[in-house]
Formats: structure tokens, sequence, C-alpha cells
């Protein structure tokens, strides 16, 4: 094929891909004469190892390895790492990135998600949102801490293989999903759309765990092992409640409205009570509760209530 020929073949090929109009009927079609309003994986990978240092210092950013007598290696709080702990100008320093960040993205979600979204008035609008709500996560992330603290805990007092608190910091995939789930909850909270999923696609890929943003999700949750599991959207998670690999907590059918879509906001998901465990590749769809203190064997199958203190079990043979 010549030069003459390929040049024939790419303007074809453009004038076919210029073709927008399923985009444009669908309302998702976005020009932007402005790329700070494009949403950024490089910046939402940033926020969030900033964050998790904030929450955790020491074990995401700068590590120093001590054999000081203040950390022993046989210890809970570990060896393995001296944090290097951010205080005063240098944590308020990280405090501004983290809103600088939030900001820009926060005004990404809200410029995609609002419509009509064209000029400069409204571009100012939505940046003036932004700076705000970022102000009001930040204001947060002291909440967010206290509940990952809990997290931790959890973990290490729910494993037995978990020698020290570091290696539950450094190593596990839960803490590393519920860390983005927990900032990803508070921006939906918040009103944010779009980031806080794109955060918590961000873990599902790192960690193999799909949490929706929108999920409830109490203190001293914990995963084990953690491949697998999906959290959907308006499941509701008390207290001290452990999952292991495979949990599916779903939806059992999908109403439909006139349209032949399903309807959108139904309570969908499971309710799991304080100090519930669900073992592994356990399924649990649709509104149903889970009372508090019962146990869910692995594999099973569910789709009715679970009084309190139940013991759910396949029978071998």
């Amino acid at each position: 094929m010549d030069i003459l020929d390929k040049e024939a073949v790419f303007a074809k090929a453009a004038e076919q891909l210029s073709d927008y109009s399923f985009l444009e009927s669908k309302g998702v079609l976005h020009e932007y004469s402005d790329s700070s309003l494009i949403p950024s994986a490089k910046a939402l990978r940033e926020l969030v190892e900033l964050c998790r240092s904030v929450f955790f210092p020491g074990f995401y950013g700068q590590q120093i390895p001590s054999n000081s007598p203040e950390a022993p290696s046989n210890s809970p709080s570990g060896g393995v790492v001296k944090p290097t702990l951010c205080k005063g100008e240098e944590l308020l320093d990280q405090l501004r990135r983290v809103h600088e960040l939030l900001a820009s993205q926060i005004a990404a979600g809200l410029y995609m998600d609002e419509r009509p979204k064209t000029g400069e008035q409204c571009k100012d609008t939505v940046r003036h949102e932004a700076d705000r709500i970022a102000t009001l996560v930040v204001e947060r992330l002291p909440e967010i801490k206290a509940l990952l603290e809990t997290d931790v805990e959890a973990a290490y007092k729910g494993d037995p293989a978990a020698a020290t608190y570091s290696e539950v910091v450094s190593c596990y995939p839960a803490i590393r999903a519920i860390s983005i789930y927990r900032l990803a909850h508070v921006m939906h909270q918040e009103g944010v759309p779009l980031i806080p999923r794109i955060l918590t696609e961000m873990a599902h890929s790192e960690t193999g765990i799909d949490i929706h943003p929108a999920a409830q999700i109490g203190s001293h949750f914990t995963i084990d092992h953690g491949t697998g599991v999906v959290i959907g959207a308006t499941t509701i998670i008390g207290n001290n409640v452990k999952l292991y690999q495979g949990v599916t907590l779903g939806a059992k059918s999908f109403p439909l409205g006139k349209d032949g879509l399903p309807i959108k906001g139904i309570l969908r998901h499971p309710i799991l009570k304080d100090n519930v465990i669900v073992y592994s590749n356990a399924t649990i769809l649709g509104r149903v509760t889970v009372g508090e203190g019962a146990v869910i064997g692995g594999n099973m199958w569910i789709t009715d209530d679970v009084p309190a203190g139940a013991k759910l079990t396949l029978q071998c043979r």
C-alpha cells in the first residue's frame, strides 16, 4: 500500500470516528476548552498516595528502617519502619496539596455531571463549589483516619498470621482498598459525582476488592485476603464485621421501569448488622438483613433474612 492509499484510509477512518451521534444522544459528549476540568488519573493517584501518607505516615511515602528500641521487632507496632511523622508546617503543606488535588478533581466531576455547562461563568461557579467541597473533605480527614485505625486493629486482631500492625498497614490489600473507599465515601456524602467511583475502581484494579463509594460501612471492618469481594452501592454494614475473599453483597434482581431499564436508586443490597462474619465465596443478594453476630459459611447462597446469632453452613454428605 503506497502513501496515498494510506492517507485515504486515514481520512476515511477519521470521518467515521468523528461521528459522535451516539454520545450526543446519551448526553455524555464533553468538549473541553479548559484541560483542568478533565479528570486526571495521575492527579487521583497522587491524591490517594498523599492521603494514605497522611493517614499512615512512614508507611506510604518515605520509609526509614529502624532497629530502635522504641519499636522492638516482637511488638505489635513492629520494627519494620520508623514512621516519619509529619507535623507543623510540613503536614500543613501536605493538606494544602490534598486540597489542591481534591478541588481540581471535584471540579472535573462537577463539570462532567452538570448540564448545561458552557462559558467561563459556569466554570467559575464549578471551581468555587469544588473548592468549598474540597475544604469540607479535608475537614473530615481526621474522621477517616480514626475509622481506618479501627480497621487496622480489626485486621491485626482477627488474623493470627498478622505478625505486627506494621505488616497489616504495609501489606494487607484490605487496608489499601478500605482507605480509598473511606475517602471516596466522604466525597460521595458531600455530593461529588464521578470522582468517588473512579477512586474505588482504582482500588478495585489494585486489590481485586470492589466497594461502591455509596456503601455504608461501620468501624472495625476487615476483609481477609480480599480478592473478589464485591460490596454494592446500597449495602449497609455495621461495626466489627469481617468478610473473607470472594464474598458478594449484591442485588438479587433489577426491577425495570417503563423504559425497560433498571430503576435507579432502589435499596437492593444486604444489611449486615454488628459482629457478622461471612466466609469465603458466600453470596448474599437483595435487601435482606443478616442479624447481629450471625456467621455465614463458605459458598452459601443467601436471599432471605438471617436471624441474629445464626450459623449457616453447607452440610457435608
